[in-house]
């Protein structure tokens, strides 16, 4: 049994037992890919997959109790790693944050930012996605970090902290029938299309839960992944927009009022997530702790034995 062949197990079950895409990933050939699966079936006297001729079709149920230590064993490798790179090269190497649009856009600007000038010859990777994206991607260790409202809270293998709270706002055109309103209400909002996020981003579950309480039914027209598509159609007239307070400029948006919205919608919560048993390298800590000042490296590094 070798690190290859473990890893080959891995990246077997993320790419869906697509051999190819297995060959391409790892860099390798597909027989070499076959071959070792074939010779570690043979050491460990088990099948570890469902095979039709050459096609594997999935985990047989001594894979599927395999594949956590294959894991586990994967995981602590690179932490032996990150620990001596912790001590050693403290300035270098490579850093990817998952996120959403919305964080990343609005967000996390700044942060990157100031990193950036902390960390100039670390390669730090953005990568947009949606929640469910990006909790995939921090457990299948293609992510050394999360940000997102939705999902990281939730998932157990997860360690997630509270980045920043806000609130929905709702956007309308200038000369709108709504843009002189004060205190407006779900009512009112409601006798509008509404325009807003997709299901399962930026807080939409919220919007939901608000109008399901006061049984009030809307109708949203059309739906999107970002604020500024969002906002977009709402400057057409498409209809009401609500989007993320954080996603308003403070010098105001162009063509729009903005009616604000705390009263309308219950809080959200961003959060910043790791993986449990992950250890992050110095500047990965450092990057959460320029989110939050109070996500000390000292106090991170308490969840993980560093």
């Amino acid at each position: 049994m070798n690190f290859q062949q473990l890893r080959i197990i891995r990246e077997t079950v993320k790419r869906n037992f697509n051999l190819t895409d297995v060959a391409a990933a790892l860099h390798t050939s597909q027989s070499g890919v076959s071959k070792h699966l074939k010779e570690l079936e043979n050491e460990l006297g088990v099948e570890l997959f469902f095979r039709k001729g050459k096609r594997l079709l999935g985990l047989t149920e001594p894979g599927k109790n395999m594949l956590r230590y294959v894991e586990r064993i994967l995981i602590d490798a690179d932490n032996i790693k990150n620990v001596a790179d912790h001590y050693g090269q403290q300035d270098q190497g490579r850093l990817t944050v998952a996120t959403t649009h919305t964080q990343a856009r609005y967000t996390l600007p700044a942060v990157v930012v100031a990193f950036k000038k902390m960390y100039p010859k670390v390669h730090l990777k953005l990568h947009q996605g949606s929640p469910v994206e990006i909790s995939r991607m921090l457990l299948e260790g293609d992510a050394d970090i999360g940000v997102a409202t939705e999902t990281l809270g939730l998932v157990p293998e997860l360690e997630s902290f509270a980045y920043y709270n806000w609130h929905h706002n709702v956007i309308v055109p200038v000369g709108h029938p709504l843009a002189e309103t004060k205190d407006l209400t779900l009512e009112e909002l409601a006798s509008f299309p509404i325009v807003t996020y997709h299901e399962g981003f930026t807080g939409r579950a919220v919007i939901e839960e608000a109008f399901k309480k006061a049984e009030i039914a809307h109708d949203i027209v059309l739906s999107a992944l970002d604020a500024d598509v969002i906002k977009s159609y709402v400057r057409l007239e498409m209809g009401v927009g609500i989007v993320a307070s954080m996603a308003i400029v403070p010098e105001g948006e162009a063509g729009l009022v903005n009616l604000g919205g705390a009263g309308l919608f219950a809080r959200n919560t961003t959060r910043i997530a790791v993986r449990r048993d992950k250890l992050l390298r110095l500047y990965g800590y450092r990057f959460i702790e320029l989110c939050v000042p109070e996500l000390t490296v000292e106090r991170l590094s308490a969840y993980n034995e560093l």
